[in-house]
């Protein structure tokens, strides 16, 4: 099946390499866009709300310089990770990572990823959750992630595909890729059909 052009909207590496594996098409575009929302939003609503915000910032971009086709996609995502209600965004220093990989040790957790397609004025949104349970962590397997592999731009302070994920991770429900990043598989489904 001919694919329209499909832009991702993420500098993110992950969602890139998936995308990749996937065999899907696809140019990166990036805008600066504010990962804020308003406070009345249920938690899985808010990484629907900032991927809408990456996608239309991305597309209206295009649109004003004139590299958008009637046909393209533009594909934004944004992923949380929730423990007891208290979302876990990017750790700011070592300190705060350590912080958050002390609350996910012996715990579950959610990772929720909203992913938003625009294309001419049509618009798709959806959000999969994963729950994950780690194993209990010490202080020094911890420290030995944060230090060796530096999940600053992280949500949550991990990367499943890590040495974290490979060692400390017990249980997993759900989509593995949505923890990585993007649910490819959903994603995908949710192309062919806007390309029906």
């Amino acid at each position: 099946m001919k694919m329209s052009e499909i832009i991702l909207a993420s500098q993110s590496p992950r969602r890139k390499q998936l995308l990749e594996w996937a065999e899907i098409p696809f140019r990166v575009v990036v805008q600066p866009t504010a990962e804020t929302y308003p406070n009345d939003l249920s938690v899985a609503e808010i990484p629907i709300y900032i991927a809408q915000q990456k996608a239309i910032t991305v597309k209206n971009h295009l649109l004003a310089s004139g590299e958008i086709l009637a046909d393209t996609i533009v594909l934004a995502a944004d992923t949380i990770v929730v423990i007891n209600k208290t979302i876990l965004n990017k750790p700011i220093d070592r300190d705060e990572a350590i912080s958050m990989l002390s609350k996910l040790s012996g715990n579950e957790h959610r990772v929720i990823t909203g992913v938003v397609l625009h294309k001419n004025k049509v618009e798709k949104k959806f959000s999969v959750t994963t729950l994950v349970k780690f194993h209990p962590l010490t202080l020094d397997q911890i420290c030995f992630y944060v230090d060796h592999y530096q999940p600053y731009d992280k949500a949550g302070a991990y990367a499943i595909q890590e040495w974290i994920g490979v060692t400390g991770i017990a249980a997993i429900t759900g989509d593995f890729y949505n923890v990585m990043g993007l649910p490819v598989s959903t994603v995908v489904q949710e192309l062919y059909t806007l390309n029906s």
